[in-house]
């Protein structure tokens, strides 16, 4: 009878576990840092998944051990797109050199501007000296958002001095000059800023620092630049009124460290240490910064040759040369096409520009997409035809006349087909109709 109600109480506990796990809500947080210490990419990261079962006061948690796609490993040696392993070989030592900058409330230009400087070997982990007495910041090695001077032999970065107008780029003939003036994190970047790009990916060619040093500035220094000079999102004579405020990012974050006018630290009841906070402000710009250089060096830099490729075999594509496809979808593919478009002199002449990308997507379903306007997010250079928006399926296939359509956009930037045949004819279609 004890065997028998043993067995019976197993049973249950089985049909009760499967219940609980059909009827349960997974929370997944996968614990790994971004921040440096200095350039290290965990190799494995754990997982913790924590299931609440409904109509049941226990929680099961389970931890299992997941390895990082981009782990770090001695491949950094042959790849340039992997960042270097720090070991006890390699690992610079901290320097004795001292940064200044100034006291008080604290902003992300210059959290940002220490950040940058700490990864060089010249000033790793460096101490900072906070204040706005010259006496104090004169005895520093280099000094930052602070001083009245810009003096680069000096190591002096401020950019608050009546007269100041440095800009990121040097002019070309021709070229339009930004609207954004340097901040001191700008300046530290753009004296130091392609030698902190090598500290984290030594391996990578002189033209892809290159690279990465001006996009790392456009798709991020620049706006920290634009925010701490008061640089507005639209032109002071612009109609469009804004529709909303943005107050998530970086600068609005490292704002918001800034101890409080009445803030007062439960423990020790005396306001919070604004340098404790400036070093907090600090880290956060450098986990943000490393996250960036990421993405532009470890996914974007390695997309730009399956873009110069498909863009140089356009022709045999289609004849227009205005179709390109992808051996997939995924790769980050819009700036390289409008970097390399104006490169190859395609820019100059609308007929020649690219209108349709083509790729497949996970599914298998191959694309077509249209290229949107440089700049503009919703704006397409060629949208596909008016008459095929929000239509699917069978439908869109006696519409549209293609074989295999299976839906297309109600804005008309994007359809899909079976095949790549049909998805490139769907781009024929609406290529043949653009004078229309």
């Amino acid at each position: 009878k004890k065997k028998s109600n043993s067995s019976n109480n197993f049973i249950i506990i089985i049909l009760l576990h499967t219940f609980l796990n059909l009827t349960s809500q997974r929370t997944t947080t996968v614990v790994a840092s971004a921040s440096r210490t200095a350039f290290l990419i965990p190799k494995t990261a754990t997982t913790t998944t924590t299931r609440f079962y409904k109509f049941s006061p226990f929680i099961a948690t389970t931890t299992t051990t997941t390895k990082f796609s981009m782990s770090t490993d001695d491949s950094s040696e042959k790849n340039p797109f992997k960042r270097m392993k720090l070991n006890e070989s390699n690992t610079p030592t901290k320097s004795a050199k001292v940064i200044g900058t100034h006291s008080g409330t604290f902003q992300a230009d210059e959290a940002m501007g220490v950040w940058l400087l700490r990864q060089l070997p010249t000033y790793y982990s460096s101490k900072v000296v906070r204040s706005r007495d010259n006496s104090v910041l004169d005895t520093c090695d280099i000094v930052i958002d602070v001083g009245g001077i810009y003096d680069h032999s000096k190591l002096r970065y401020d950019h608050h001095q009546r007269g100041y107008d440095e800009r990121f780029d040097i002019l070309k003939e021709g070229q339009e000059q930004r609207i954004t003036k340097l901040s001191a994190s700008g300046l530290v970047y753009r004296h130091y800023g392609r030698e902190v790009i090598q500290c984290f990916y030594p391996n990578l060619s002189s033209e892809q620092v290159e690279l990465v040093y001006r996009k790392m500035y456009d798709s991020f220094m620049e706006p920290l630049d634009a925010i701490d000079t008061g640089v507005e999102v639209l032109p002071p004579d612009s109609d469009v009124k804004l529709q909303y405020r943005e107050r998530t990012g970086l600068s609005s974050r490292v704002g918001r460290l800034n101890p409080r006018w009445n803030e007062v630290d439960d423990i020790t009841g005396e306001s919070p240490d604004p340098d404790a906070r400036f070093e907090l402000a600090s880290n956060i710009c450098g986990d943000d910064f490393t996250s960036m250089l990421v993405q532009v060096v470890e996914s974007d830099l390695p997309a730009r040759s399956f873009v110069e490729k498909a863009m140089k075999e356009r022709m045999s594509t289609d004849a227009s040369g205005e179709i390109i496809v992808f051996p997939s979808g995924g790769l980050p593919w819009k700036q390289h096409l409008y970097d390399l478009e104006k490169e190859m002199g395609l820019n100059e002449d609308e007929d020649k520009m690219i209108k349709f990308v083509l790729y497949t997507d996970q599914s298998g379903m191959w694309r077509v997409q249209a290229v949107s306007v440089e700049g503009q997010a919703f704006q397409n250079r060629l949208s596909l035809p008016e008459e095929w928006r929000g239509v699917r399926d069978e439908d869109l296939t006696a519409v549209a006349g293609i074989k295999g359509c299976k839906f297309c956009h109600a804005a008309g930037f994007i359809g899909g087909n079976e095949t790549f045949e049909g998805a490139l004819e769907m781009a024929r279609v609406a290529l043949a109709g653009k004078g229309k």
